[in-house]
């Protein structure tokens, strides 16, 4: 078995090598800080779906789901495992990590590693909930951020861009030189052209959500009152610009529009239920590469302090929602809203007020920077308490086996 020292080494937000230990053992604080439900569940729990389960909101969904609601069932992930030069990805080790939990806590878990937009991983899917898991999915959590997406009708391959609509976008932005000094920086980013809005609602809109809940429709799979909940982001008018009102918001716009569209198919055919839900601003591998998410993110710690919410908090009120636990609480369009601590005038007045005055010189001021670039770590598995990054550690890591 090979064994390393693990030093982080990376470029920008984007770190090279993964640490096994540290991954596993964020997991590990993920599933103790996630709440426990008031009555434990009982027998075998629903069945879910997570598709995207190895990181961000999609792990939250996943862990949270064990021990809130006794999920067993399926997480679907695309990770890369660990090769002669690089450790694996940070997903890999965070999947292993989490089957260990599923297990302890007696929960059957299969963990699936492939294209979630290929017809040949939904097919593997529903061969298993019939063949395991009785023939019937009860939830179906969908939490996919990714560059590209092949239809599989046609072949065709489309590629997402972070772009603005219709003109140049300046914003400020957070960056680290390579000794962790922070700089506030002004960015421009080239508006869409040609193509770019078609294609990104191509890979990030509801397309593939839907054509998921088609395939186990047409399979017979799906559970009498099945409910499927997208995760999606809307954020502050300070990133909208490039967020909410460009190439991302015109797929997210489209998710929006296609529950409205399955919540009316699956409410006629099964009593069922489609939404979005819309989770506040956290630190991921995705949000980090938005321009302005970064200066964004660490002003609201800055303002909120611990109020900010962790995704494993938000997940569990989810799950509470959609297993009726707690009342489906909608906004006027639909959605399920767990960002109302990020977006009240207050905090958003505050946030913008540190926004303004954010430079350089004054950002370690106005921002929790050490909560921050700590964050950014741990998606990898560095500046995890309690770990000895100085010892070996084993990184070929086996894929979860998912034999009964």
């Amino acid at each position: 078995m090979t064994e390393r020292v693990l030093s982080p080494r990376n470029r920008g937000f984007l770190f090279l090598d993964s640490h096994p230990a540290g991954c596993a053992r964020s997991v590990a604080d993920m599933w103790r800080a996630c709440p426990a439900p008031a009555r434990a569940p009982e027998g075998d729990g629903p069945v879910a779906l997570v598709i995207g389960s190895s990181a961000g909101y999609g792990l939250a969904a996943t862990l949270a789901g064990l021990k809130r609601a006794g999920i067993r069932g399926i997480g679907v992930s695309f990770e890369k495992g660990p090769t002669a030069r690089r450790t694996a990805t940070a997903g890999w080790y965070r999947t292993a990590a989490t089957a260990d939990i599923a297990r302890a806590a007696g929960r059957d878990l299969v963990l699936l590693n492939g294209d979630a937009f290929s017809d040949t991983m939904k097919d593997q899917v529903a061969d298993l909930v019939e063949r395991r898991f009785g023939g019937r999915l009860d939830h179906l959590i969908y939490s996919v951020a990714a560059p590209r997406r092949t239809d599989p009708d046609t072949g065709t391959t489309y590629a997402s861009v972070l772009r603005p609509i219709g003109r140049a976008d300046r914003t400020k932005t957070l960056v680290f030189d390579d000794e962790g000094v922070p700089e506030v920086r002004e960015v421009e980013t080239a508006p869409a052209e040609g193509d770019d809005v078609e294609q990104t609602v191509a890979v990030m809109g509801g397309a593939d959500w839907e054509r998921w809940i088609d395939h186990l429709a047409g399979r017979g799979l799906l559970a009498d009152g099945f409910t499927t909940a997208a995760l999606s982001y809307i954020g502050s008018p300070l990133t909208e610009a490039i967020y909410r009102q460009g190439t991302i918001g015109a797929a997210k716009a489209h998710l929006e529009a296609t529950a409205r569209t399955l919540d009316e198919r699956l409410g006629k055919l099964l009593g069922g239920r489609a939404v979005t839900s819309v989770n506040g601003a956290a630190v991921t591998q995705s949000s980090t590469a938005i321009p302005g998410i970064a200066l964004y993110t660490g002003l609201l710690r800055g303002v909120l302090g611990d109020g900010l919410v962790p995704p494993i908090d938000q997940l569990a009120a989810l799950w509470d929602q959609l297993t009726g636990a707690a009342p489906l609480a909608l906004d006027d369009e639909g959605r399920i809203r767990l960002d109302t601590f990020e977006l009240s005038d207050g905090v958003q007045a505050a946030v913008a007020e540190r926004w303004e005055s954010a430079d350089t010189a004054t950002i370690a001021e106005l921002a929790d920077l050490d909560w921050f670039r700590a964050e950014v770590r741990r998606l990898y598995g560095f500046s995890v308490p309690g770990i000895d990054y100085a010892a070996p550690v084993a990184t070929d890591v086996p894929w979860p086996d998912h034999t009964p």
